[in-house]
Order: structure tokens, then C-alpha cells, then sequence
């Protein structure tokens, strides 16, 4: 039975297209400033083709931060399972994030400072998206206190100090261009590793990393308009 309305084609294509239109729009001219109307005629697309796969602007706002973290979240899961030290692991996954905050600023920036402050709704997303992060860094937490990696301690807590020490450093180079990641990563790394009882003696410096080289196939690898991202 054909469940669509409107007789709109459902066509991925046409929906990453908004979705990619909308990130631009958002990131030029903030949430509330942003019309669907423009969204319509920076996608090339028509009203009725936006709210068939979006009922609202809110709509195309969460879906945007939701591709950007479920990104990121299967990223850091796959480092973090991967079988190496607890030591490496942390610098895996500061790498997958310096590596995807570079490769997707744009949507970093709607997602970690155009939600704030937006009312009830965004703040109840940004809590949601802490808790999926906080939980991903104690589950790592606990594995490596589990393996003898790190002493025992309160990971929960540990995790939020984490969180909180990320999103401020991640805020102000999205906010600002600046200090790049690139260049306060290793201090953080330091910070963070002795923070949770990490020996000095295993605070060597991690070995080269391939940075920027993460392939996806998330259609904003490229975005169109390069002043979005720099």
C-alpha cells in the first residue's frame, strides 16, 4: 500500500540536497533568521518537495545535528572498540575528532553553538547529545579501569569533566577559527589522560596519525561554499 502523501517521490537525493542547502542557510544566517522559503531556493527544490520530508524548519535544524553526531558517535565507537591499550584508544578517538570536526565545521557549528539558547526544546538536544557522548567516554572509561589500564575511580564523573573539557575547546575553535584543534589536541590529551590517573610513564607522545584522511559517505564531505567551513 502507498503510504505517501501529496504524491511526492520519496528520493534520498532530493533529501540530502535540502539537508546540504539548509546547513549553509543555518550557518550564514542563524536559526531564527533563516527562512524555509530560502531553503527552498538555495536547494533548488520546491516548498512542497521541503515540508514532504520536513513538517517544520525545527525539523530540518534536528536532522542536521542528528546526521552530524550519529556520525561522530559511530566513529568514536569504532575506535574506541578497537583492540589496543586504553592509552591508545583515548588518542584514537581524539583523533577521529579532531579529524571530523575539520572535515564538517559547518555542521558542528549549527549543531554545538547555533542550538544554544534556542529555548526548552534545544536544550533538552544538547543534554540528550552530552548523555550519548558522556556514556560513550565511561563505557571506555570503565573498560580500561576493567583491564587494568587506569586506577579505580568515579568514571561517571571522570566522563562529564571529559565532556565538559571537549565542548569547550570544540566551541571556541567553531565559534572563533581558533586555536585549531591540531594545535591544542596534544595538551588535551594530556590534560584529560592525567586527569584519570594515567601514569607519566605512559604519557609518551602518541604515534603519527593520517589526519584528515577519514572517508565517508556523508553527502557534506565537500560542502559547496567553502567560506562556511574556514
Amino acid at each position: 500500500m502507498d503510504t505517501m502523501t501529496n504524491h511526492q517521490p520519496q528520493d534520498s537525493d532530493t533529501r540530502a540536497r535540502i539537508l546540504e542547502a539548509a546547513a549553509r542557510v543555518f550557518a550564514a544566517k542563524g536559526y531564527h533568521d533563516t527562512h524555509v522559503d530560502e531553503i527552498v531556493t538555495a536547494s533548488q527544490t520546491s516548498k512542497g518537495s521541503v515540508y514532504f520530508y520536513f513538517p517544520s524548519k525545527q525539523h530540518i535544524f534536528f536532522s542536521l545535528i542528528d546526521q552530524f553526531v550519529e556520525l561522530l558517535e559511530k566513529r568514536l565507537n569504532a575506535a574506541l572498540k578497537q583492540d589496543i591499550p586504553g592509552v591508545a584508544r583515548v588518542d584514537a578517538a581524539l583523533n577521529i575528532c579532531e579529524t571530523t570536526f575539520g572535515q564538517y565545521r559547518t555542521l558542528a557549528k549549527i549543531a554545538f553553538i547555533q542550538a544554544v539558547g534556542l529555548g526548552a526544546v534545544f536544550e533538552e538536544k544538547r543534554r540528550e547529545i552530552n548523555d550519548r557522548f558522556a556514556n560513550i567516554i565511561r563505557a571506555h572509561l570503565d573498560r580500561s579501569v576493567a583491564d587494568g589500564s587506569l586506577p579505580a575511580l568515579n568514571t561517571e564523573v571522570a566522563a562529564r569533566v571529559w565532556i565538559g573539557a571537549l565542548n569547550e575547546i570544540v566551541l571556541r575553535w567553531v565559534y572563533a577559527g581558533e586555536p585549531h584543534p591540531e594545535r591544542v589536541f596534544p595538551t588535551l590529551r594530556l590534560m584529560l589522560l592525567r586527569s584519570v590517573g594515567v601514569p607519566e610513564d605512559n604519557l609518551h607522545p602518541p604515534p603519527s596519525l593520517n589526519r584528515g584522511t577519514t572517508k565517508s559517505k556523508f553527502r557534506l564531505v565537500e560542502p559547496l561554499d567553502s567560506k562556511l567551513i574556514y
